[in-house]
């Protein structure tokens, strides 16, 4: 079955049907061009989709997702991050293994297409000039031949006529053989012709157009093949990535598997426990007697039964009671915190109203002083009334969050420790790097002026000696809450560990000088604080370790880097070596290329690849 012998004739439609071949692969690249368009919107509005919902940096909505159905719900959000990037893979994909490969192909094509069908047209245009050729020969001989056959019958019309001179009988027979020969030059003429167009003729339709004809079949056929071939691509680009989007969704089922109800319960304990304990039961009072109110261990009265009921309001009468006075029949009990016994009466609904009825002004300023009065023989809590009135005048957050309840103040404390030490790690580091990068230039001046760092090293050295107080200044604070929690387990306990504090007994130290006041009220004796000290950190020398470092991962140099100053190594382009050191900031990475051969090369000439397992090596996240 060949074009060349079964569609010899049909030159013509042979063009148009090849034509309409690359128009449909034409129309099968605009096809995967838009579905590749469309897997990138796609792909964009999943991404969105899911920083749309994405916990805001240091906002609340970032402690929700402690929770772990906020954590399912978050993981669900980044695997449908990396889902949409399956989509984004589809897309490049298809781009560069269909659409372009296949708008190479048709512009090869076409040209191909053009000479095929412009061989055929030469060959046409040939035969045709042969057939012009023929036809030009045959009318001339068939001319000669009518000139010679009315010459010879002029000739013997003249050679009957007995009038006609023998000149001119002649001169007719001279001009009949004359047309004869004519016709006979014609003839041979147009017998060569014919021969050599019937040669042609054969070449054309049994050599030329099956050839040419062929080549056309051949080209359409691996067209054909070709839109076979990117179908298929086009399938298993799509196949590929079913794999990666199994896991994304099991990804999703394993988060959601990963829920646990009593978790999230007891993260909403810890997040909302006050700390307080519940208020005890209410006494009888016995109206009977002579003006004595007796209710629960749990007032706010003052426990040694000094016999002072009555406060004085402005404009009230003497001998009205203040609401919150109810006597103790157990001097010994144990003292309770201030705020413990405001939480009690704020959660008392018959006595809300009393509370209420206090006016701004003298009344409360009158309020106020009788607070603190009736707090000085309680030295321990007498800090926290002082707070709690000052955050009650002026509506501010204390430093010490005394007016939060007593779990929710050591949360807060134990947040605001753990801060300050990441700021003093952050700052130790930059001094170290300092300090590095000055030993360079210790050793090497050309680098740098050792002195234009000194500037920069006490800056630090100061502010890590602020970050210190700072921190120990809540760690007492913490100290102290802690101490008058009721006993929790080990694993709720602190663990800090970025540093220790220098003088631990001088918090509790502290706390006692207040308790054992001469006259019971707070007092703070500036000379009893805690001193903290800086002590001045060592640093060895980087350059002379007498032990080998171990490497934390290994490196690629992209460029050749000329090792010519002290401690430092050359590279080659290309060259492998271990990493024993990362950047601290300096621009200076640490290598080794044996054991006895190691040094520092700038860290923008190198690619570095460090071990997540191993010691001293950062894990970013």
């Amino acid at each position: 079955m060949s074009w060349g012998t079964e569609l010899w004739d049909q030159f013509d439609n042979l063009e148009k049907h090849t034509q309409w071949g690359i128009d449909i692969l034409e129309k099968y690249i605009k096809f995967v061009k838009e579905r590749t368009e469309i897997e990138l919107s796609y792909a964009k509005q999943l991404r969105n989709l899911s920083k749309k919902y994405q916990p805001k940096k240091n906002s609340k909505e970032e402690e929700e997702y402690r929770y772990t159905a906020c954590k399912a719900f978050l993981s669900t959000l980044n695997e449908m991050n990396d889902y949409a990037g399956q989509h984004e893979v589809i897309s490049e994909n298809m781009t560069s293994q269909i659409t372009v490969e296949l708008a190479r192909y048709v512009q090869e094509l076409k040209q191909e297409r053009k000479s095929h069908f412009h061989d055929g047209r030469k060959a046409q245009q040939h035969i045709e000039t042969c057939w012009k050729q023929l036809e030009s020969s045959k009318r001339r001989f068939e001319r000669d031949c009518k000139e010679a056959d009315r010459a010879q019958q002029y000739f013997e019309k003249m050679d009957a006529d007995i009038n006609v001179t023998k000149a001119d009988v002649e001169k007719a027979r001279q001009q009949a053989q004359m047309r004869h020969q004519m016709a006979e030059d014609s003839k041979a003429d147009y017998s060569s012709i014919l021969q050599k167009f019937n040669h042609e003729q054969h070449e054309y339709y049994h050599t030329h157009i099956p050839n040419i004809f062929q080549k056309i079949q051949e080209m359409e056929e691996r067209r054909i093949v070709r839109i076979g071939e990117s179908v298929k691509t086009y399938a298993e680009l799509d196949r590929q990535v079913i794999p990666i989007i199994g896991k994304c969704l099991d990804g999703i089922v394993k988060a959601a598997e990963s829920i646990d109800p009593k978790n999230d319960s007891q993260l909403a304990i810890e997040a909302y426990k006050s700390g307080f304990e519940p208020p005890g039961d209410i006494e009888f009072e016995d109206y009977t007697q002579p003006m004595k109110r007796t209710v629960s261990d749990n007032s706010l009265s003052n426990s040694r039964g000094e016999g002072k009921s009555e406060l004085k309001f402005g404009g009230k009468s003497k001998g009205k009671l203040w609401p919150f006075i109810k006597k103790n029949k157990s001097p010994k009990q144990q003292k309770e915190p201030l705020s413990h016994r405001f939480n009690e009466f704020m959660t008392s609904k018959p006595k809300i109203h009393c509370f209420r009825s206090l006016k701004r002004g003298t009344q409360s300023l009158c309020f106020h002083k009788e607070l603190m009065k009736r707090t000085i023989g309680k030295p321990t809590y007498a800090f926290e009334a002082r707070d709690y009135v000052l955050s009650l005048k002026l509506g501010a957050t204390p430093e010490d969050f005394s007016n939060l309840p007593p779990e929710q103040r050591r949360k807060k404390l134990q947040q605001k420790v753990d801060e300050l030490n990441k700021e003093i790690q952050k700052e130790m580091d930059q001094r170290d790097a300092i300090t590095k990068m000055k030993d360079v230039y210790l050793k090497n001046p050309q680098m740098g002026d050792p002195a234009s760092l000194d500037h920069k090293l006490a800056e630090v050295s100061q502010n890590i000696e602020k970050l210190r107080l700072e921190a120990q200044k809540f760690e007492a604070w913490l100290a102290e809450v802690e101490g008058r929690l009721p006993a929790r387990s080990e694993q709720a306990r602190r663990h800090s560990g970025m540093y220790d504090v220098q003088n631990p007994p001088a918090v509790n130290n502290c706390a006692q000088d207040r308790e054992s006041s001469p006259d019971g009220s707070y007092t703070e004796d500036q000379s009893q604080e805690s001193e903290v000290k800086v002590l001045a950190t060592d640093f060895d020398d980087e350059f002379d370790d007498e032990e080998s470092l171990p490497a934390i991962g290994t490196c690629k140099a992209l460029y050749t880097f000329e090792g010519q100053n002290e401690g430092t190594i050359s590279v080659a382009e290309g060259e492998t070596l271990y990493v024993i050191e990362e950047d601290k900031g300096d621009g200076w990475t640490r290598i080794r290329r044996s054991e006895d051969e190691e040094g520092y090369v700038p860290t923008s000439y190198v690619e570095v690849y460090l071990d997540k397992n191993a010691k001293g090596a950062k894990t970013y996240i």
